[in-house]
Formats: C-alpha cells, sequence, structure tokens
C-alpha cells in the first residue's frame, strides 16, 4: 500500500509538468529541505516528523520532489513558525525542540531548498491583523490603512529589515554545502492580482497585501543573486490560483479552508505544483 500510494503521488507531481521525468537515479544523493510552514505544509495529511508542532506533511514539496529525484538520503528540517534565525538557532514548537536547520546541512550535501523570510516580516500577526480589521471598511483598505498610518510603511520597513538576514542565511547554506546547488523558493500568490478581494479581505487590502507580498518576494530573489544561489518564483507560477478561486483552481487556502491545509497557506495542489516546478528547475 506505501509503494502503490507513494507511486501515485509521484504519477501526480509529474503531472504537473508532462514534459518532466524522473531524475537519473544518482542524479541528487543528498537532498536537505530548510524553511517555515510554507515547506512543511502545515496542516496537510498526514502530518508527521518530529517534534510535531512543525507541522510537516508527508505530501509537502521535498517529499514530493524526493520521491520524483529518488535522492537515497534526504533530510526534511522544515517547520512552520521558522525565522532565518532558527536556522542557527533551535525551535521550540509542541511536543519538543527543532534543532537548527542547518545542523542538516553537511559538505556531502549536493541539493538545497530553502522557503523562508515571511516570519521575518510577522505574517502570522499580518494575516491575523488584516482579516481583522479589512471588514470593517468593506470598499475601503483599513489594513493598509493601518499599516501605513504616520506616512510610513511598517511592511515595507520590515521587509528592507529583513534583506541583510536572508542573505546572511543564503551565505551559511552556501557555506555549508559548497558544491551543493541551493535553490530558494519564493511564496506563491495568495491574493488577486486583478484589483479584486474576496471575504474577510477587501479589494483595497488585497491589492496592498499582493504588493507587500510581492516586495518580500523580489527582496528575497535580489539576496538569491547576490549570494549566487538559484530562486525560484513561486508567485508567477501560481497567478490564478489564489485564495479566492474555487477549490480545484486554487492552491492556496484563505481564512475558511476549503481543502485540508494552514490558513492562508498551499494546499496539496499547491505543494505538487512547487514539487513539479523545482524538479523541472533541477533537471
Amino acid at each position: 500500500m506505501r509503494r502503490a500510494w507513494l507511486a501515485w503521488l509521484v504519477a501526480a507531481v509529474l503531472a504537473c509538468v508532462p514534459s518532466v521525468a524522473l531524475a537519473e537515479p544518482g542524479a541528487v544523493s543528498e537532498y536537505v529541505a530548510l524553511g517555515d510552514s510554507y515547506t512543511a505544509g502545515s496542516f496537510i495529511p498526514e502530518q508527521r516528523g518530529t517534534p510535531p508542532g512543525c507541522e510537516r506533511s508527508d505530501r509537502n514539496y521535498p517529499t514530493l520532489l524526493r520521491a520524483a529525484l529518488r535522492a537515497p538520503v534526504f533530510r526534511d528540517v522544515s517547520c512552520g513558525g521558522a525565522t532565518t534565525g532558527h536556522l542557527t538557532t533551535a525551535q521550540w514548537a509542541k511536543g519538543g525542540a527543532n534543532p537548527p536547520q542547518l545542523d542538516a546541512v553537511t559538505g556531502r550535501t549536493d541539493l538545497v531548498t530553502i522557503g523562508i523570510g515571511a516570519n521575518d516580516i510577522g505574517f502570522a500577526e499580518i494575516v491575523t491583523t488584516c482579516t481583522r480589521l479589512s471588514p470593517s471598511a468593506p470598499r475601503g483598505a483599513a489594513c493598509r490603512d493601518h499599516y501605513t498610518s504616520g506616512g510610513r510603511d511598517r511592511l515595507a520597513d520590515r521587509i528592507g529589515a529583513a534583506a541583510p538576514r536572508v542573505a546572511e542565511a543564503l551565505r551559511q547554506v552556501r557555506a555549508r554545502a559548497p558544491h551543493a546547488k541551493v535553490i530558494v523558493v519564493g511564496y506563491p500568490t495568495i491574493l488577486p492580482v486583478t484589483g479584486h478581494g474576496c471575504p474577510p479581505v477587501s479589494a483595497g487590502d488585497a491589492d496592498y497585501l499582493g504588493r507587500t507580498f510581492q516586495a518580500l518576494n523580489d527582496m528575497i530573489a535580489a539576496q538569491a543573486g547576490r549570494v549566487g544561489v538559484r530562486y525560484l518564483d513561486l508567485a508567477g507560477a501560481t497567478v490564478g490560483h489564489d485564495v479566492c478561486q474555487p477549490v480545484g483552481v486554487k492552491w492556496v487556502e484563505g481564512a475558511r479552508a476549503t481543502s485540508p491545509a494552514a490558513p492562508w497557506h498551499p494546499n496539496e495542489l499547491g505543494m505538487r505544483h512547487a514539487a513539479a516546478l523545482l524538479l523541472g528547475q533541477i533537471r
């Protein structure tokens, strides 16, 4: 049963990009996945690994990618809530501590994927604040007004402050695995880019948050370029699959998830497509 289930998952990944085949055996011998909940796959069944509070799914993109690559050594140390600081320090989660994520990277590692940065700017606080404030002004932009009151965009300031931390994190990955292929995975498109929102986010706030998350991705991409590692643009690839789309089209869940996933996080479809895009880039 386990083998049949795994074969189905690999087929599902490859079906997303029909021209991509399995990698040659041995093409990747040691794969390490680093990152936050967008990597871990929070609430997507089945949840596995330790500590349980990291909320790693056995259908997240690292697990699907590992299956397609047939990598004999695989370590997924991603953890919900992780910041760049948790690459070098332990992270306490329900059930125990997740060791510093960089401890999983060795000189033998030949592939590293990393998705990090959103929690450095307070992602959970941002979506909580905006889903609380936005309904109070359905024709306005109460969330935007909150974060830009006083004439400064505080979220833009947070993104600027996070840039050197992201760059340092990537430099440390490169130092630990100097011969590895390192791919930084950006964040997907969460809200529509066509000037409209969907409950509980108004159109004005959807526009503001969309520009904010794009600025976050642009910052991460810029740091990847400075360090000399690859960047995977998930935002561009996921346009039209945002939280406002119907079930089966959306790859990210909204405030009230309609498929198993954490609110405002990728669902299994999103994970499949991320894995397929990564596989295509690796080959």
